[in-house]
């Protein structure tokens, strides 16, 4: 089995640095004042492509030259820098105790590879979010909750099972972020006595008599885990709503996580000192987005505590991997209100499809087209698994970008972790979405102007073709070629 190496990201220019102030998202289009002028600029060209030793390669460095009205023939990326869209916030990935389990199982050089590509601005991709478990979830060996009795005032609340794993690891992320990391948390389901079926696992619902106690729960997770020392940005109301599983999970329709976030969690938060963390309702895929963001923001009350919305795909659920469009509604009906991307991967783990350039290509697809139609941020799930796809107490293995053979301790880069990185390496928080169009089909962009001037276009080529293509803009264009199932981040 051939294993890119890692060290392939040495050759990284710097391209784009600057202030990684986050940003949320912002309403309507804004048109900059003026027409940008490329000329005397110079395009950087770095290429993932398939069948080649390139993984965010720099290949090319190009001018721009006239083309005034293009030809039929002549396939072009069309950029307008000015105008404008919605903030970037940025990508990361979930520190599950799958995650902190294998890391812990490395050697320590391995550990410090792990943390520097995946959280370095320099010479990593420049992770900037985090997602953690409260109480266990698929993605943990044990079941477990921070509870060891069914008191209502939750008195023997504590995370001592988080200080093995997970804590430290997450820890150790923050500072190879630079000592910052926006860290969201979601509960998978509340302790078993909360609900109405006795069990963590296989959906049920919350019981209305804890209601009270289970807004709680969030608070004192914040605040132990604050105390801690690592501050936590926000939280989701609950992982998949609409999805029994047999691993943990609870069940609410849009109006039972309306009215506990209204009469519950959102009270309970600004009682508790916590009104300034961010909430994301749904968490869940892009089918029923729409049904579920009508339910919450109709309702001034409910609304009034949301952030934003999170949302998943997986290609074994009808509708959750595509219907890129239902983003686009929520974004227009309610310009607000941030969409983020908080939990995706490749499932049905096999190390024999470590080198399958599917698993990279579906999340350029997905980041490309969710960015277009509003999104300001992306999370992947997994950051990093082992050797089995886990650890994972109900054998629901799955794909990260990176593995971690706890046997060998050896690293296995896919190519998901470069497909993300043409997007985290380049995009900084705070960027603006630009107009971007391609007169191909096989060709999926999208673009962002960061806070430092710099433009970051992304162009993704789907087909087994190789072809010239012109990043044009205002009667100018550069030359650039599309080498065959690859992606390019295009830098001016």
């Amino acid at each position: 089995m051939k294993k890119i190496a890692y060290a392939a990201l040495t050759i990284f220019a710097a391209a784009c640095t600057g202030d990684t102030t986050t940003g949320n998202n912002e309403s309507q289009n804004s048109t900059a004042a003026g027409e940008y002028n490329p000329d005397g600029k110079t395009v950087v060209v770095y290429t993932t492509a398939d069948s080649t030793n390139y993984r965010l390669t720099a290949t090319d460095t190009v001018g721009f030259k006239e083309m005034k009205q293009p030809l039929e023939t002549q396939i072009c990326v069309f950029v307008d820098p000015d105008k404008t869209f919605q903030s970037y916030f940025g990508i990361g990935a979930a520190l599950t105790d799958a995650s902190a389990e294998t890391f812990y199982k490395l050697p320590k050089d391995k550990q410090q590879e792990l943390l520097k590509a995946y959280f370095d601005k320099q010479n990593g991709i420049g992770y900037t979010i985090g997602r953690t478990n409260i109480n266990s979830c698929d993605f943990s060996s044990d079941m477990y909750t921070y509870v060891s009795d069914s008191s209502k005032d939750l008195n023997t609340f504590n995370i001592d099972h988080d200080k093995k794993y997970k804590i430290p690891f997450i820890k150790e992320a923050m500072n190879a972020a630079g000592g910052k990391l926006n860290l969201f948390a979601s509960p998978w389901s509340p302790p078993a006595w909360m609900k109405d079926n006795n069990d963590m696992l296989h959906g049920g619902k919350l019981k209305n008599d804890y209601a009270d106690s289970w807004a709680l729960y969030y608070t004192k997770f914040i605040k132990a885990y604050e105390k801690e020392g690592i501050p936590v940005w926000g939280i989701t109301i609950q992982n998949e709503p609409m999805a029994t599983q047999r691993w943990e999970s609870c069940i609410y329709s849009a109006e039972d996580e309306r009215d506990f976030l209204k009469n519950h969690l959102g009270p309970t938060m600004a009682k508790e000192g916590l009104a300034d963390k961010k909430i994301i309702v749904w968490d869940h895929n892009r089918d029923l987005i729409y049904q579920r963001a009508k339910t919450y923001f109709s309702d001034p009350e409910a609304a009034k505590y949301v952030w934003g919305m999170g949302f998943h795909w997986y290609e074994s659920w009808s509708g959750g991997d595509q219907m890129y469009e239902n983003l686009k509604k929520v974004h227009e009906a309610y310009p607000d209100k941030n969409l983020l991307f908080t939990e995706g991967c490749a499932e049905n783990f096999n190390a024999t499809r470590y080198n399958a350039w599917a698993l990279g290509e579906k999340y350029g697809k997905s980041m490309i087209n969710d960015f277009n139609n509003g999104m300001v941020g992306f999370t992947d799930w997994n950051i990093v698994l082992d050797e089995t796809g886990g650890p994972n107490h109900v054998q629901n293995f799955c794909f990260a970008p990176v593995h971690g053979d706890t046997k060998t301790g050896q690293l296995t880069y896919t190519n998901a972790y470069y497909y993300i990185g043409h997007f985290s390496k380049f995009i900084t928080p705070g960027a603006k979405r630009i107009n971007c169009a391609a007169s191909r089909s096989q060709l999926l962009v999208t673009g962002f102007k960061n806070e430092d001037g710099k433009t970051v276009v992304v162009v993704m080529n789907q087909g087994g073709l190789k072809f010239p293509y012109y990043l044009w803009i205002n009667g100018r264009a550069a030359e650039i070629t599309a080498l065959p199932h690859s992606i390019n981040t295009l830098i001016f």
